[in-house]
């Protein structure tokens, strides 16, 4: 694949090369270290010890880089000029997932347990009535799996096609606002019509990948994480991917750009 397919589907797959897999060893042993840290279990295990969330725990350079081995591969040449990049989130699900998350309701656990916690990413609920606002406008979302897993070991899962039908709802409503008004738009009813015409016409697509693969998702693509497989199996205690979210060097003015891939 290549980023043709992150303008058609909403995702491309970069093929493993042996630079991807030197980085994707070096990020698994310095992610085990973290995962074993009970500092980091506290913050961010959670769903009853059956994902380990890691927002920016994977202590990584700004290039990427981690234990001195440099971040490269088909994908990272696709992707280039990379911009300076935060720590990588270290998500990490084990056998069993998902269970409830700490304070989740009964309705917001149905919804993990069913649609996969299916969402946009940068798009978050704020204030007591979680209503939702765009805080973080990624660029693109970059996946790379640290560890061998099974297809059925709680694979990334995205609905194909969907940035199209998000993309669109999204440039519409923030269209009819004041550009000063962008930063604390409510999009709660526009994104939630949007997931349910989603989920109604775009198929749902498992994502099990290889180590030093690597997966690049269009910012606007309905994502998330598919349940354990009874009888799964990954090489460690769980399936780990480290994610790199860098956010728009123009805002919200890129990330609403049709015309922009990343």
């Amino acid at each position: 694949m290549s980023l043709r397919d992150l303008a058609t589907r909403g995702w491309a797959r970069f093929r493993a090369d042996a630079a991807s897999r030197a980085w994707a060893k070096a990020a698994r042993e310095v992610g085990q270290r973290v995962l074993a840290d009970p500092a980091m279990q506290a913050a961010w295990l959670q769903c009853e010890g059956t994902w380990f969330v890691g927002v920016d725990a994977l202590p990584n350079a700004a290039d990427g880089a981690i234990s001195e081995v440099t971040l490269e591969g088909p994908a990272i040449r696709a992707l280039a000029p990379l911009p300076a990049l935060h720590r990588a989130q270290l998500s990490v699900t084990y056998p069993g997932y998902p269970r409830p998350r700490a304070h989740e309701s009964a309705a917001a656990f149905r919804y993990r347990s069913r649609r996969d916690a299916a969402h946009v990413d940068g798009i978050t609920a704020e204030g007591p009535d979680r209503r939702r606002v765009v805080t973080e406008p990624h660029a693109f979302i970059l996946g790379v799996p640290l560890n061998a897993a099974e297809p059925g070991a709680s694979p990334l899962v995205v609905w194909e096609g969907s940035h199209h039908v998000m993309g669109a709802a999204l440039r519409k409503a923030f269209a009819a606002v004041a550009p000063r008004d962008r930063a604390t738009l409510d999009v709660t009813e526009v994104y939630q019509n949007a997931r349910r015409e989603v989920f109604a016409q775009c198929p749902r697509v498992p994502l099990p990948a290889a180590p030093g693969e690597a997966l690049v998702l269009h910012r606007h693509i309905l994502h998330g994480i598919a349940p354990w497989q009874e009888g799964a199996r990954a090489d460690g205690p769980g399936r780990m991917i480290a994610y790199f979210r860098p956010i728009c060097a123009d805002g919200l003015v890129g990330w609403l750009d049709e015309t922009r891939l990343f």
